[in-house]
């Protein structure tokens, strides 16, 4: 018993050091980031109009977080939820549509063999090249944006799953056939269970797809969200405000990353962090 817990011990003391360590970089790499930030708007650019301060930055913010924008409009709150609830709708049906797709192209060669080459094609092609066909097919409404979202998905998450799927070793198959395993109860409770951590690999990278879609539809057609709030703040040369729909953005996209990367990690204990 002595003996194993000293042998493991340094393990997790390794771990739990280079943990602390990477989180260490991370925050002082953020802060260095500002910092020259600050300093070249102060001090080298010395113009709000081109570069505002992370500090006037921030002023903004908070001030739209509770003033509406346009004045008959939301507030940098409401802006957001709207913005995230798109994203959220859109990613979701995506990435059912691809996963479902990716499995099939995994478990049945001719269906792979039909898929494969529209996926192929539309894989390269940005889904903002739709907006126009969409907006004729749909209005400005909410349909257009989901769809696009869901589009730019489909792909992504058709080609990891099956990725992943086509990685699983023959021998956890040839395993689970033995046991008596069906095929489909193979497919469910094997295959797709062990390629998870890839399939959420490519969620994580649909993910900023999606908020490059939705903020760049916004700018487009639509009456809110941040992508909106951006474009209007352009118009009308509000580069802090600018920047504010910019924070917004990354903060979001970095939480709901965060939040994937921690099941990742669930799924797959030997990821690093």
């Amino acid at each position: 018993m002595s003996t194993g817990s000293t042998t493991e011990a340094p393990g997790v003391l390794r771990s739990s050091s280079g943990t602390s360590r990477h989180w260490m970089i991370s925050i002082a790499s953020v802060i260095g980031g500002l910092i020259v930030w600050q300093l070249a708007a102060a001090f080298v650019i010395r113009d709000p109009v081109l570069l505002p301060t992370p500090i006037e930055t921030v002023r903004v913010l908070i001030r739209y977080l509770t003033t509406p924008y346009p004045s008959a409009g939301e507030t940098l709150i409401g802006h957001a939820l709207i913005s995230l609830g798109r994203v959220i709708g859109g990613f979701a049906i995506g990435s059912f549509i691809g996963i479902a797709i990716g499995a099939m192209m995994a478990g049945f060669r001719s269906f792979r063999a039909v898929v494969d080459p529209f996926i192929e094609i539309t894989r390269p092609l940005p889904p903002l090249a739709f907006v126009p066909v969409l907006i004729v097919w749909f209005g400005i409404g909410e349909a257009p944006k989901i769809i696009l979202i869901a589009a730019g998905v489909v792909p992504v998450m058709a080609i990891s799953t099956a990725a992943g799927l086509d990685g699983i070793p023959g021998e956890m198959l040839n395993c689970a056939r033995c046991l008596g395993a069906s095929e489909w109860y193979t497919m469910i409770h094997v295959r797709i269970r062990a390629a998870m951590p890839q399939i959420i690999t490519g969620m994580r990278l649909s993910m900023g797809l999606s908020w490059t879609s939705i903020v760049a539809v916004e700018m487009i057609a639509a009456t809110a969200g941040l992508g909106f709030v951006i474009l209007q703040a352009g118009q009308f040369l509000d580069t802090g405000l600018i920047f504010a729909g910019i924070l917004i953005i990354a903060l979001l996209g970095l939480g709901l990353d965060a939040c994937l990367r921690r099941l990742q990690r669930h799924l797959d204990p030997t990821m690093k962090p």
